[in-house]
């Protein structure tokens, strides 16, 4: 008789919570639906925040596929304030980095596989952080994502990376296509026909959502 494998009970959480980095502490949400295949912890764009409307969308399609979504303030209030911050793409790098350390150090939940979700500058720093993590990330997706600002690392990412791009956001999408000839692993383009740098069209939003709910969940099952 084979012997079945033990599965890891996840609890159901959803609530707001302060995480500690350093000496301070950043805001964040965490979902996490009955039996969670996997987390998404999501890096915003400039001038966004855990609240932004646009990744709060996509986390709600990625709930219902099982996924859990962590979305958190990379800056505090005071450092959103200093405009440079929103583009020190180090600085969002390291707390992208350290959020995912804390993640890792929960005894309940650790064992589920971990996806950066980034858009605009969020992106650059998703990718940063992915290279630097190494196989601690199982999969990355980026939507209207700065990858320019990461191109030093893209050859050491060893996560599938899905670049989701807007068909008529013109100057993104030319600097997706060449990010994506430089990812040497697992990788993919999508582009939305006819969306811009925001998919504020109809159905351009829940089309992203979509496509990347496929692409984690086959690679944080």
């Amino acid at each position: 008789m084979t012997k079945q494998t033990d599965r890891t009970v996840v609890p159901h959480a959803d609530h707001s919570l302060s995480i500690p980095v350093d000496d301070i502490e950043l805001e964040g949400h965490l979902a996490l639906p009955a039996e969670a295949t996997g987390l998404v912890i999501f890096a915003h764009g400039s001038g966004s925040s855990r609240n932004s409307p646009r990744n709060n969308r996509v986390a709600e399609i990625l709930r219902t596929q099982s996924l859990g979504t962590l979305l958190f303030d990379l800056l505090t209030e005071e450092e959103d304030l200093t405009r440079a911050n929103r583009f020190d793409i180090p600085l969002l790098t390291d707390r992208l980095v350290a959020v995912t350390a804390w993640w890792h150090r929960r005894e309940a939940t650790r064992a589920l596989k971990v996806g950066y979700f980034g858009a605009s500058t969020g992106a650059a720093a998703a990718l940063h952080a992915a290279a630097r993590l190494g196989r601690d990330i199982h999969a990355v997706v980026s939507r209207g994502g700065r990858v320019d600002l990461a191109t030093a690392v893209l050859d050491r990412i060893h996560a599938p990376c899905l670049l989701i791009v807007g068909g008529a956001d013109t100057p993104v999408l030319n600097l997706n296509r060449t990010a994506y000839e430089q990812l040497s692993g697992e990788k993919k383009l999508h582009i939305v026909e006819g969306a811009g740098h925001l998919f504020d069209g109809e159905g351009e939003l829940d089309e992203v959502a979509r496509v990347a709910a496929d692409w984690f969940a086959a690679a944080l099952r």
